[in-house]
């Protein structure tokens, strides 16, 4: 009975500490333009591993993150139409990632078809600073991408925008 009790309570804490809550998040914005967008993606931990990894010309999806967009837009020589897209980025190289969309939802596990995927004008950085969990925002850009509504994936300490929108001045 000691035994049972003993390994019951470290199978408790083992639990209890390789357990960690994700859970989806959704929100809304309006770009300028009255453009409605809506995210969705579940808070991962970051797992920079999985990225170091991925092979040249792979299509990451951390989190299964989607964007609705409502009305079509523009961002450069870059159409989106309306829709629902997953967000992922495409790994040209462990210091350069782009930004892409694939038409609807995809399933866990599942590989878009590439030749649907709308790149996006994207900027990449890599901070000490890291984003523990899966970040997903839409915002202003900045650098390259000032003047234009971005798209936004922090994951640990690798940072990705894409442009989604100009901005009308």
């Amino acid at each position: 009975m000691k035994h049972l009790t003993l390994t019951c309570l470290l199978v408790l804490v083992a639990a209890s500490l390789i357990a960690h809550p994700h859970f989806q998040k959704t929100m809304e914005a309006t770009l300028p333009g009255d453009i409605k967008v809506s995210l969705s993606f579940y808070t991962v931990p970051a797992n920079e591993t999985h990225a170091e990894n991925a092979a040249v010309g792979a299509f990451l999806s951390p989190g299964m993150p989607t964007i609705e967009i409502a009305t079509a837009t523009k961002s450069g020589s870059v159409s989106i139409p309306a829709g629902k897209y997953t967000v992922g980025a495409i790994k040209n190289s462990m210091t350069d990632w782009t930004m892409a969309l694939s038409p609807g939802q995809l399933g866990r596990g599942e590989t878009p078809d590439m030749s649907k995927l709308i790149k996006l004008e994207s900027m990449f950085v890599k901070s000490a600073e890291g984003a523990p969990h899966l970040v997903v925002d839409v915002g202003a850009g900045h650098g390259k991408l000032d003047g234009k509504a971005t798209l936004f994936i922090g994951f640990g300490s690798l940072f990705l925008s894409g442009a989604i929108s100009d901005i009308a001045e």
